[in-house]
């Protein structure tokens, strides 16, 4: 090997050695994992009244009423599932609350497990 190449490969050497104990030398104070919490504000603690519409044996859509004024221009999310299939669809909260239909991307078979969830995103 020439003498060149010899400097070039010991200061590659030392370089590197400078980088791994510039991390070596990294201290970290904490041990904990940092936690906190934060309350939901909800638009209503009040029953919603939920009418599954069927076409056939399917529910096409969904209607939900008793929504107060203060969830208006929330979205209202739901799914129905039926324990092989499953579907959703959304739609907005008027701005006085009332009643809103929802209509479902594909209607799903009614069966004697039927589950409608709700979410209420916003205002």
């Amino acid at each position: 090997m020439t003498p060149w190449r010899q400097a070039l490969a010991i200061a590659l050497l030392m370089a590197t050695g400078v980088v791994v104990g510039a991390a070596a030398s990294l201290s970290f104070t904490s041990s904990t994992l940092g936690a906190a919490r934060t309350t939901t504000p909800r638009c209503t603690a009040a029953s919603l009244t939920v009418l599954n519409n069927l076409t056939a044996t399917t529910v096409s859509s969904v209607v939900v009423g008793a929504l107060p004024g203060a969830c208006g221009g929330a979205t209202l999310q739901v799914t129905v599932n039926n324990g092989v299939a499953n579907s959703s669809g959304s739609a907005a909260v008027p701005g006085g609350g009332g009643s809103v239909t929802v209509t479902l991307a594909v209607a799903v078979a009614v069966t004697a497990n039927l589950q409608t969830d709700l979410v209420l995103v916003g205002p």
